[in-house]
């Protein structure tokens, strides 16, 4: 299979292309495109056979669910019942936004696969002018995780799409970096206090300004089946091993050393502070406390350290405010849970 890269910096001039990928998307085939959280690879979500093409060009596991993108607030009666109040005050205050509910589910609606057996759907409304034309224009449900290899780091420009799924689906739109850079937060209104599953741009503390209390989950159980993706898995994920370290200069440089000592190559990926450690490549994520910044540059970071010859990566732990909860929570997966003790 071909893959095509359609460029869509303006909408009055690409209406062809926006007709491509509805038709596309139509047949039952795969369209990758921008959000405002990283690049996602959509199907037509209530068609079992679209949807399980997202599952082979991933490769992703069967029981992990897709979250479902829609154009406008009116699509979501379709496919869910009983939305909670408080459901609806975050709808009102954060969508279109990086913000994923999990709903009651109406039976029949969405192809099983979509919700991996779950009686639950996770649904937002993306806030980037692409992928908004494109869910306006098709009228219908898209099931749609990041466009990327399972378990690799999400895909952040139309290049790191084409890297990973180049032959396996047919058409990506290219609508430029995406802005915040990590995926949307997802909160679970089936329990009895709205639970985050997994944090993102819209932080816990935004949240409780409108609903007032909010829980985390914990980690998934891995016998468990998960209800929002990112729960269960090894995620974002570059080649080399990831290892979180104390965010001390003075401790990263003897690590350093000690892995140079036993004439191995290693990456810091951190604020500009460390950048006066030596070491084989640095990796910036932006001046020191710029959480945002960090959120925007990590997965890039993590994909250019699969262009050098580096055996170990290091990455100093940043603060969880904020979105520090975020941006911890996807380097705790792409470590999975490791730390350099040296």
């Amino acid at each position: 299979m071909k893959t095509t890269i359609v460029v869509v910096d303006n909408l009055s001039t690409n209406k062809s292309s926006y007709t491509q990928a509805v038709d596309l998307l139509t047949k039952g085939e795969l369209v990758a495109f921008p959000t405002e959280t990283v690049y996602g690879l959509g199907a037509i979500a209530t068609c079992e056979e679209a949807v399980a093409k997202i599952f082979e060009a991933k490769g992703r596991p069967q029981d992990n669910p897709l979250i479902v993108h829609i154009g406008s607030k009116e699509e979501i009666k379709a496919f869910t019942h009983d939305i909670p109040k408080l459901a609806e005050m975050c709808m009102d205050m954060f969508w279109p936004g990086p913000l994923t509910l999990i709903l009651p589910l109406k039976t029949d609606t969405l192809a099983k696969n979509v919700t991996a057996g779950l009686q639950t759907v996770g649904v937002r409304i993306p806030e980037h002018t692409v992928a908004l034309e494109l869910l306006r224009l098709l009228k219908q449900p898209v099931a749609a995780p990041s466009a990327n290899k399972s378990g690799k780091p999400s895909p952040t420009k139309a290049a790191h799409v084409y890297h990973d799924l180049e032959g396996k689906i047919p058409l990506i739109l290219d609508g430029g970096t995406t802005g915040i850079g990590l995926e949307s937060t997802v909160i679970d209104f089936v329990s009895e206090i709205p639970t985050i599953l997994r944090p993102g741009g819209v932080t816990k503390e935004m949240l409780e300004k409108v609903i007032g209390q909010v829980r985390e989950a914990k980690p998934t159980d891995h016998e468990e089946a998960p209800r929002a993706p990112g729960m269960k898995y090894a995620h974002y994920a570059p080649d080399s091993p990831v290892y979180l370290i104390e965010a001390s200069i003075v401790k990263l440089q003897e690590a350093v050393e000690k892995i140079h000592s036993e004439q191995k190559k290693v990456a810091i990926i951190a604020s500009e502070s460390f950048n006066q450690v030596k070491v084989d490549y640095f990796f910036s994520l932006g001046k020191k406390n710029e959480l945002n910044d960090a959120a925007h540059l990590l997965y890039q970071a993590l994909r250019d350290c699969d262009e050098t010859d580096v055996d170990i990566i290091l990455v100093p732990v940043l603060s969880t405010e904020g979105v520090g909860t975020a941006i911890m929570n996807r380097l705790e997966k792409a470590s999975n849970g490791k730390w350099y003790i040296g």
